[in-house]
């Protein structure tokens, strides 16, 4: 595992946040309208950017909505270049992050697990 160095970092939560404007504004496309991005992960040579997202509706729409922002890959990255001033803007592949949904499993395991401690 690589140590992510702070301008990798820098440079990932500023691409997060002109992706979530951009997704939310420019792009017309039904798919991708409850998408939240959870984090962007930088390459140091910052050749690639890794972006994590989740969908409201979970991870069973998971494939049509990556499909979509794959698609839409080319003009997000244009539209990123005009936005973010780097020498190299990083080409985007999209993940869906389930590491929101295992944290809300835990939960409601642990919710359960109190509740039954509380009836003893």
């Amino acid at each position: 595992m690589r140590k992510e160095s702070g301008r990798t970092r820098k440079i990932g939560e500023l691409i997060q946040r002109e992706l979530a404007g951009l997704i939310a504004r420019e792009m017309n496309d039904p798919r991708v309208a409850q998408v939240t991005i959870t984090s962007v992960d930088v390459a140091p040579d910052l050749s690639h950017a890794k972006v994590y997202i989740t969908h409201l509706a979970g991870e069973a729409e998971a494939k049509p909505v990556l499909a979509a922002l794959k698609h839409a890959a080319g003009f997000l990255r244009h539209a990123l270049r005009e936005r973010v001033i780097l020498r190299h803007t990083p080409e985007l592949r999209f993940v869906y992050d389930v590491s929101v949904e295992q944290g809300d499993a835990i939960e409601r395991l642990l919710a359960k697990a109190r509740a039954e401690r509380d009836e003893r």
